[in-house]
């Protein structure tokens, strides 16, 4: 089934008001448990027609991902639940759930021509079998009871392939988990060994301070909160009175974490675009949701609801929906080039995790308690575990993270992009490459490109040989070829902060050191100097200053749809030409996302120019060596030779 048999839907669903041109989840305004429920069926709706003709797949799109498209569609349908079960859980009902039970009657029966199929190892499925596991556990009287006999037996018989066959070492090893809870729950037989070993393994993900790895060595990403935190906490609410010691284990990390998480989010509900997996856009803010559903002590429920309805309110003012109102693969606005090679036209639902709070009936706290915003959060904040010092700006409510990068890496799709540049932020997103041919195509925002002299194909950071972080001060080790090192010292600070390299090369190079990057539709204004390039829009301001070494400041227009926010941009850039031997740069770095001043932004993009970023952040750069002086107050002296 193709995107041709959609119907629209209109009023306060799927397509929304005609008078406005709105879909009816933008206008919704996401502040009552009764809006939330309106907010599921708005997002629901439109998928009714999609569904295959025994109902066991979602058939939203053509485009195509690491698996066949059986599997997506399955995949699809899966990911739907996430919203559906706290729904019922909570008492609510949905006219869709009688065409989920037909698609599991049909998808796990071995006669049926949409059956589900026998998995392999590492198979997709595995991923979307966490969802039946929660349901059974959650709401067995609405997912095991309405089927016969033969059918549960079916179901039952598809879902306990998970104990054998395995699953990759993160995550992925609570799909197992849940599933055999789902079992426990039901009174079926369940492999509690491997249940058991599954849960001990989690403990070799634990940073402390509440961080978990995505695997032994992996990066610390929203895989932390909306993955491994989040079936912690379902974990800790079904099981809690069968295994007490490991709920209070896994609340109190979590506990822990929130205190840190809390930071990625501004005050306007934006939370921050950093990794893999982006896709699943509002199930940025699940892991909360989860933390008031296993009724984790810390934060009061009228924090939490906040944090939750702002994003949610943030997101649905993205143009995140097809003219169906059905969740397109992208960012804030369709974009395949950032997507991962696991995102499927069905893998955005996993965002529906965020609905759990609809589980939590309407005299629960967080929704009888009245929405709070941000609590005062410190202007600079470690966290040594993800490596990232996270810097508020209260005035613009930016958030920028820096970064300084990691001892091991990844194959995902661009993952240079998503865990190696200096900074991330709320107001700037950050941007992929298109291709590494030139600076153009390469969109090297928030980074330093270097291409061997005249070839113009660039290489980033990608690992690291020695990452550390001393207050606002990041400082990395890195290698991108064989005979060139570069050392890097990032002083984090808003709405400047500057950027030093040593590189010891052997080989001629052309390098290019990128600002943040800007919306750019039709308004722009610029200033060009020698050594300065800004730019201002209705988006903000962006711009960088040469401190040493540079010898040219440029605008670059990157390729369309490389940037997550917005699909054109503009980015200032410092360049220079080296020879073998050992060369320093420096950079001053100024972002600032709130509206411009349009009206004489010349005048004012000059008077921003003439700050001194080094002066405001504590640096000498004259001499022998270059000082700084922390926001902890500890001086770093870092010789230039």
């Amino acid at each position: 089934m193709t995107n041709d048999k959609r119907t629209p839907v209109v009023g306060n669903l799927g397509t929304g008001d005609p008078a406005t041109g709105k879909l009816g989840i933008q206008s919704n305004p996401l502040k009552t448990r009764d809006d939330l429920l309106a907010a599921l069926e708005q997002l629901t709706e439109p998928l009714r027609p999609l569904y295959s003709r025994g109902s066991a797949r979602l058939e939203i799109g053509i485009t195509g991902a690491s698996y066949p498209s059986a599997t997506a569609g399955m995949e699809g349908f899966s990911r739907v639940l996430w919203g559906l079960i706290p729904l019922l859980a909570g008492g609510g009902n949905s006219e869709l759930w009688a065409t989920v039970l037909d698609g599991i009657r049909h998808g796990t029966d071995p006669a049926h021509e949409e059956y589900w199929g026998e998995v392999q190892d590492y198979d997709q499925r595995l991923v979307e079998m966490a969802a039946f596991g929660f349901a059974l556990a959650a709401v067995p009287e609405h997912i095991w009871l309405p089927l016969d006999k033969q059918e549960q037996e079916h179901l039952y018989n598809w879902l306990n392939q998970i104990n054998s066959r395995p699953c990759y070492d993160c995550n992925w090893l609570f799909f197992n988990v849940l599933v055999n809870v789902g079992f426990r729950t039901i009174g079926r037989p369940y492999d509690a060994i491997q249940l058991e070993r599954n849960l001990e393994r989690m403990d070799a993900f634990y940073l402390g301070e509440g961080w978990y790895s995505d695997g032994v060595g992996g990066h610390c990403d929203y895989y932390g909160p909306f993955a491994i935190h989040y079936y912690s906490l379902l974990y800790a609410k079904l099981m809690e009175r069968e295994d007490p010691e490991r709920s209070r284990l896994f609340k109190e990390r979590a506990r822990l974490f929130a205190a840190e998480f809390i930071g990625w989010f501004a005050p306007d509900g934006a939370a921050l675009p950093y990794g893999r997996s982006l896709a699943y856009r509002f199930a940025q803010s699940a892991f909360w949701n989860a933390l008031a559903y296993a009724e984790v002590e810390g934060f009061s429920a009228g924090v939490v609801k906040g944090i939750v309805l702002r994003n949610l309110r943030w997101w649905f003012r993205q143009p995140i929906f097809d003219a169906a109102g059905v969740l397109t693969i992208g960012y804030t606005y369709p974009n395949l080039v950032m997507a991962e090679n696991y995102n499927a036209p069905g893998s955005p639902y996993w965002a529906l995790k965020t609905f759990l709070p609809l589980a939590l009936g309407a005299e629960h706290p967080f929704w009888r308690e009245p929405e709070l915003p941000l609590p005062e959060l410190p202007a600079v904040t470690v966290q040594h575990p993800p490596h990232l010092v996270l810097v508020r700006e209260p005035a613009s409510g930016h958030v920028a993270a820096f970064n300084s990068g990691h001892l091991s890496t990844n194959e995902h799709t661009h993952t240079s992009a998503k865990y190696e540049k200096f900074v991330y932020s709320t107001g700037f997103g950050f941007s992929v490459p298109r291709s590494e041919w030139g600076l153009s195509q390469g969109a090297y925002d928030s980074m330093l490109a270097l291409s061997e002299g005249g070839d113009n194909l660039y290489r980033v950071r990608r690992r690291n040989l020695e990452s550390e972080i001393t207050d606002n001060v990041l400082r990395s080790v890195w290698k991108p070829w064989a005979d060139v090192e570069v050392r890097t010292w990032v002083v984090a600070g808003l709405p400047w902060h500057i950027r030093i390299h040593r590189i010891e090369t052997g080989r001629a190079l052309d390098v290019a050191e990128g600002g943040f990057a800007l919306g750019q539709e039709t308004e722009l204004v610029q200033q060009l100097d020698e050594l300065e390039a800004a730019a201002a829009t209705p988006w903000g301001t962006s711009a960088i200053k040469g401190l040493m070494g540079y010898t040219k400041a440029q605008l670059i227009s990157p390729n369309a749809n490389t940037n997550l926010l917005h699909p054109r941009t503009v980015l200032p850039t410092l360049t220079a030409s080296l020879e073998p031997g050992v060369h320093w740069l420096a950079s001053a770095v100024y972002g600032d996302p709130s509206s411009a001043p349009l009206t004489d932004g010349a005048k004012e993009l000059g008077l921003m120019l003439e700050q001194t970023p080094e002066d405001l952040l504590q640096i000498k750069l004259a001499g022998e060596r270059i000082t700084v002086l922390t926001s902890g107050g500890t001086e770093l002296s870092i010789p230039v030779q």
